[in-house]
């Protein structure tokens, strides 16, 4: 018997967005509860959003002042035509937020470790939209996690 041929499934994807928390923070897609993320214009990060599937995760960055990595939004739709573009080439995606970094993870932290190098961010700081590979997303989870790791570890010496 023939065996059954199932579709290719390209596995979970992580990306970055860069939001200026003045204009919109992740304080705002926490009290709102839900986005329509219709802020990327460049044409990289365009692309990038193309390729981004329903239920993949997002490393939200504030940019402007703050610089930092602050929380994860989780994407819940797949990339649409802006309804409100005035190009065909402009796309949307729907997030919800996830949850909120232990500690924001800040640029300068990012920039100054060597396994980072590579990531847009540092790499290409005016994409707004990017793909974050799993290394480097679980290294960003451990940074956010560290102060809080540390002060554990004191209280048990």
């Amino acid at each position: 018997m023939a065996q059954r041929v199932t579709p290719y499934k390209s596995g979970i994807n992580y990306w970055l967005l860069v939001a200026d928390p003045d204009d919109y923070s992740y304080a705002d897609l926490e009290r709102n509860t839900a986005a329509v993320w219709n802020r990327v214009k460049d044409y990289a990060s365009l692309k990038h959003l193309r390729d981004v599937d329903s239920d993949e995760e997002v490393l939200f960055f504030h940019g402007g002042t703050e610089l930092a990595i602050v929380g994860i939004a989780r994407v819940t739709s797949d990339p649409y035509p802006d309804p409100q573009g005035t190009s065909a080439d402009e796309w949307v995606l729907d997030i919800v937020p996830e949850r909120r970094l232990e500690s924001p993870v800040p640029l300068t932290e990012i920039e100054n470790l060597p396994e980072l190098q590579d990531l847009d961010l540092v790499s290409n700081p005016d994409l707004t939209f990017m793909p974050v590979t799993p290394e480097m997303w679980n290294r960003i989870l451990e940074l956010s996690e560290a102060p809080l790791a540390l002060s554990t570890q004191e209280n048990q010496e």
